[in-house]
């Protein structure tokens, strides 16, 4: 009983850190696709003004 009950608790870990590593991908995930929005926004108004950068 007490080695169901050691697998149970290894297998409540890792799904708890498994389950906050994906959380945590999927906010970088958020984070990366409105720093691309931004840079292609930057990018546009750079070529519409007719704007060089360095």
């Amino acid at each position: 009983m007490n080695i169901l009950l050691i697998i149970i608790a290894i297998v409540a870990v890792i799904l708890l850190i498994t389950g906050g590593f994906v959380q945590s991908l999927n906010f970088l995930l958020w984070v990366g696709l409105v720093l691309a929005i931004i840079a292609v926004i930057v990018f546009l108004t750079r070529v519409i003004t007719g704007r060089r950068g360095v």
